[in-house]
């Protein structure tokens, strides 16, 4: 693709919102979510000459990216890998999705929690990010079915986890 600064707009713009979303799903914390997003932008803006839109679509290439950085982060940094519940930082009133003060929401955080790091990164992709199965299997090098197998077996999972439980035990 070709350096356009226009174009790159373009792709900041439409994209800034599921790359922050997405890294902060993993973070919890605002400050290193803004620092990931703003680092995933200037390292796609110094490769934008060298994306091939026939490899991937720009959305996977930039969550590749925060990816990649997220795993940097936490190498670097692996104490701070997880966060307590009751240590969660309160989620500021100005973010798009209030994830915490939501009881939907919460459960949802609750039952990520419960998954490895390969089962989050790949719901995070499909249903925070809004990837399709198709993007996925190509970020991790998989057949499509693979990807779609995988996905189903993290919901069913998930599922798992509330056998017997209603809305009511989560309110």
């Amino acid at each position: 693709m070709k350096t356009d600064p226009l174009s790159f707009e373009t792709v900041y713009n439409e994209n800034f919102s599921y790359v922050y979303n997405f890294l902060y799903a993993h973070t919890l914390h605002k400050e290193l979510s803004e620092d990931l997003t703003s680092q995933t932008f200037l390292n796609a803006l110094s490769h934008f000459d060298s994306f091939n839109a026939e490899f991937s679509s720009v959305r996977t290439w930039l969550c590749r990216i925060a990816k990649n950085l997220l795993i940097d982060h936490y190498r670097a940094h692996p104490s701070g890998r997880s966060v307590p519940v009751d240590e969660m930082p309160e989620i500021p009133a100005e973010d798009e999705y209030e994830i915490l003060k939501d009881p939907v929401n919460r459960e949802v955080s609750r039952l990520l929690s419960l998954l490895t790091e390969e089962e989050k990164d790949m719901i995070s992709l499909r249903y925070f990010m809004e990837l399709s199965v198709s993007d996925i299997a190509d970020m991790y090098g998989i057949s499509l079915n693979a990807a779609s197998k995988r996905i189903h077996r993290i919901l069913d999972k998930c599922r798992g986890f509330e056998e017997g439980r209603s809305l009511q035990d989560f309110i």
